[in-house]
């Protein structure tokens, strides 16, 4: 058991270091890991306790995550819609606190669709990260997140 909470504890860690996951991503698995030590400590069958204690933990945590994304992917969409080309569009998080300043590309089009390139780069704990990212113009006509 100490050696499954071990490799669960590791793989949250890398994940969250290599920084491929979004907030839901980073949610689900941090709820996993924290679901299942609650469910192993507190259950007479530590097994079963963490793998309830688990799947309850990367739901709630998926969901949470979530509602964190939801914010920032539309504050891209807004600045995708109405910030012209070139020019900065600057937001901070309200849930939690990370700033960001994205800058869209003029449009074009490619296989029959509108692209728009996006340049973003947010102040994550101090640290600067830098995206480049890609959107399409969707049938519904909402700016469409494709990287």
């Amino acid at each position: 058991m100490k050696r499954i909470i071990a490799s669960l504890v590791l793989g949250a860690f890398l994940l969250s270091a290599v920084g491929c996951a979004d907030k839901a991503q980073s949610g689900a698995g941090l709820g996993a890991l924290t679901g299942a030590a609650v469910g192993a400590l507190t259950s007479k069958n530590k097994v079963s306790g963490a793998a309830i204690g688990a799947g309850l933990g990367a739901l709630l945590g998926y969901a949470i995550g979530n509602e964190m994304d939801k914010y920032d992917r539309e504050q891209i969409s807004n600045t995708l819609e109405h910030q012209p080309s070139g020019k900065p569009m600057s937001w901070q998080n309200p849930d939690n606190g990370t700033k960001y300043e994205a800058t869209p590309s003029p449009a074009y089009v490619q296989n029959d669709k509108i692209y728009r390139d996006i340049y973003i780069k947010a102040n994550v704990d101090g640290q600067e990260k830098d995206v480049k990212a890609k959107a399409y113009r969707g049938a519904d006509g909402q700016w469409v997140l494709v990287q």
